[in-house]
């Protein structure tokens, strides 16, 4: 990254002097976090509280619902009057950038002067513009099958990496009503399908924009995912399937592997009482989580590399912001307090900046000691093995998602809210239409999309 700006961001000896001197000012900056959570929004204000200690500028901790958050930015644009920071997802970073909400070149001077090389490549390229990146990445998760670690140790099977290691997995496992094989995404009105599609898809190279628009999917590809998906399907349970059933099912012992979010890691230890593994006669028993794995990137026949779908949020510096105090507060959120940024909700805040320059693991070790749970608390690290630690973190490096890179990150937006791929995937893994049928059919339908 090339920085043009020449502003120089407080160190942490800096920050330090400034506190031991007491040092006090009237700046103030507004913080928009759509971390609004009564429980969340006290550690923001307490991270916001100790940067005014080192600092002597107040921050305004300002929650606003993620579903108004683009409507209220594109507001504030207009009236000149946009905070100083926001903490936004993914989908906004790109068209922020172009639209002039967010100072691309402070944002970039903030990764600089951390370190580029700090920071997972995933985030970064998701947020890659021309000499830097649009915002700041701060946390995020992957994707996860979620798999019986020990059922594969006792058939001698290797981890669900691949398509083929997931249905040799099928083969041997596959034993209704005592164990399915999978619980399969099946129910076409529910977001968890559009999102355990797109990993699949993602897994075997397949996307359905390129750097012009709408692409037409890879014939030949996208048969083996369809075969793929069919093979997982046929191997679960009946009925309309989505994350309430795979979790139950995973959580009673009758299913062999699902795919979820890593949001399910601290009820897999028996630590949120409304949704206990049952796996046997203690709600509270971590046993389901000793005997569990996971993968994050996992391949199809086309893509040998793989992919992780990944769920990124960053910190936007705006145009209207006294940039170089908000400069300071994402490097102060990103450096001194980092461990207090992720505490907000370790299990589903994965650090995408897994150290710094001396201590290249300093914050991945802080994170996995961070208590998860509702009901009770214990650190990651205390009920998953490190190398099963290291495999979550480690999703983050290769994250992706359809039309991230090629900038066409709306549009795929778009085709996956259509629910198109849904409809056409069932009707497929129903026995309704052929694979060459339903290609044809997601390319028609798809690049009807706007």
């Amino acid at each position: 990254m090339k920085l043009q700006r020449k502003t120089k961001l407080l160190s942490s000896a800096a920050l330090a002097l400034v506190m031991v001197s007491g040092a006090v000012n009237a700046d103030t900056i507004r913080f928009w976090t759509t971390e609004e959570q009564p429980e969340r929004l006290a550690k923001q204000q307490e991270m916001a509280a100790e940067f005014q200690a080192a600092t002597g500028t107040e921050v305004q901790v300002i929650p606003v619902t993620e579903s108004d958050l683009g409507t209220r930015a594109t507001a504030a644009f207009a009236a000149g009057d946009l905070p100083d920071v926001i903490y936004h997802p993914l989908q906004y970073a790109l068209p922020w950038a172009e639209a002039g909400i967010l100072d691309t070149e402070a944002a970039s001077e903030v990764v600089e002067g951390l370190g580029q090389g700090t920071f997972a490549p995933g985030p970064l390229a998701m947020a890659a513009v021309e000499g830097g990146v649009a915002s700041v990445p701060v946390d995020g998760w992957t994707q996860m099958i979620v798999y019986r670690a020990d059922k594969f140790e006792e058939a001698g099977l290797e981890a669900p990496t691949s398509f083929a290691n997931v249905v040799a997995a099928l083969d041997k496992l596959h034993n209704p009503p005592e164990m399915y094989g999978f619980v399969a995404a099946t129910k076409v009105d529910e977001n968890f399908m559009s999102q355990v599609l797109e990993h699949v898809f993602l897994a075997n190279g397949v996307s359905p924009v390129n750097y012009d628009g709408a692409a037409a999917l890879d014939l030949a590809a996208t048969t083996e995912v369809l075969e793929f998906y069919k093979a997982i399907a046929e191997a679960s349970p009946p009925g309309e399937l989505y994350w309430k059933q795979s979790r139950e099912l995973f959580f009673a012992g009758q299913a062999a592997m699902i795919i979820w979010s890593p949001f399910i890691l601290d009820e897999l230890a028996g630590l949120r009482d409304s949704a206990p593994p049952t796996i046997n006669d203690d709600p509270t028993s971590s046993e389901l989580a000793s005997k569990t794995g996971i993968v994050t990137n996992f391949s199809g026949p086309s893509n040998p590399d793989g992919a992780a779908w990944g769920d990124v949020r960053y910190f936007g510096i705006t145009n209207d912001a006294d940039t170089e105090l908000a400069m300071d507060f994402v490097k102060f959120s990103m450096d001194e307090g980092y461990t207090q940024t992720l505490s907000i909700a370790p299990e589903g805040k994965f650090p995408v900046r897994r150290g710094t320059a001396d201590e290249p693991e300093k914050f991945s070790e802080a994170w996995s000691k961070l208590p998860v749970g509702v009901d009770r608390k214990a650190p990651l690290g205390d009920l998953y093995e490190q190398a099963m630690i290291n495999e979550i973190v480690g999703g983050l490096d290769v994250a992706k998602r359809w039309g991230v890179a090629e900038g066409q990150l709306g549009l795929a937006s778009k085709m996956i809210n259509s629910q198109v791929i849904n409809r056409v995937v069932r009707q497929y893994i129903d026995g309704e239409i052929d694979a060459a049928a339903a290609v044809t059919a997601m390319n028609e339908q798809l690049s009807a999309v706007e």
